[in-house]
């Protein structure tokens, strides 16, 4: 299966090359994931979903959070550089339908976050790890759900053909990294959630919503590669 979906470019004012890309990551990060407290010792920021609501702040000490990794995956199309998303299926138990970057679980054989944000990458969408070169790390991502998440940030050079698994994507598609950079598309939204207003980050785009976790750190690349500022409330 051929990769599909590349979506209608952004402003070209908001692209940016491979070169700048590559110099806003100077290498990767330590080997290992890191528990919330060393991260925070070593100067690393902790985001996650109380960014915007406070009261969901994680242990300090990190107790009870599960270790996952994430591919951020940048694909070099030339003019343009685009970023892959995954639609889960409808019938998944957890996070149904909605968009993600491919990743889960850090299993005990995985050597480090990137292991296992590639091995997570080839079993969910049959992208192979030749084919993607290691930028670096965003910050650890804090979920509600208590995933303390690695995002890992890689380049994937085409041609490549993927193999999504029926079972957990429906969908694979690219949205133009100049369309997440551009300050008119990302947006902090609001719904209530247990009777208490829940706060978050969403990017909207045509038919496509992405939200949630994979939205925060989509907010934390857009403050590494120099995205405008964000938009209100919508």
């Amino acid at each position: 299966m051929e990769q599909k979906g590349l979506l209608h470019a952004g402003q070209a004012v908001w692209r940016i090359s491979l070169e700048e890309v590559r110099r806003r990551f100077p290498g990767s990060a330590a080997a290992s994931l890191e528990p919330v407290l060393e991260a925070a010792d070593a100067g690393m920021k902790i985001r996650g979903d109380h960014d915007l609501n406070p009261d969901l702040t994680p242990p300090p000490d990190g107790q009870g959070l599960r270790d996952a990794a994430v591919l951020v995956p940048l694909v070099d199309r030339g003019e343009e550089i685009t970023v892959i998303f995954t639609q889960r299926t409808a019938n998944l138990t957890a996070h149904a339908g909605q968009i993600s970057f491919p990743g889960g679980r850090m299993e005990p054989s995985d050597e480090s976050a990137e292991d296992t944000a590639l091995r997570e990458t080839e079993e969910e969408i049959g992208l192979t790890r030749d084919r993607v070169e290691i930028l670096g790390r965003l910050d650890t991502y804090v979920t509600r759900t208590g995933f303390r998440v690695t995002p890992v940030v890689g380049l994937v050079q085409p041609p490549f053909t993927l193999t999504p698994d029926p079972t957990e994507v429906a969908e694979v598609f690219e949205v133009p990294l100049s369309f997440i950079l551009d300050p008119e598309n990302p947006r902090r939204h609001s719904r209530e959630f247990l009777g208490k207003p829940r706060y978050f980050y969403a990017f909207p785009y045509e038919q496509r919503y992405i939200w949630g976790a994979t939205a925060g750190m989509l907010v934390n690349l857009r403050d590494v590669l120099g995205g405008g500022p964000l938009g209100e409330a919508g």
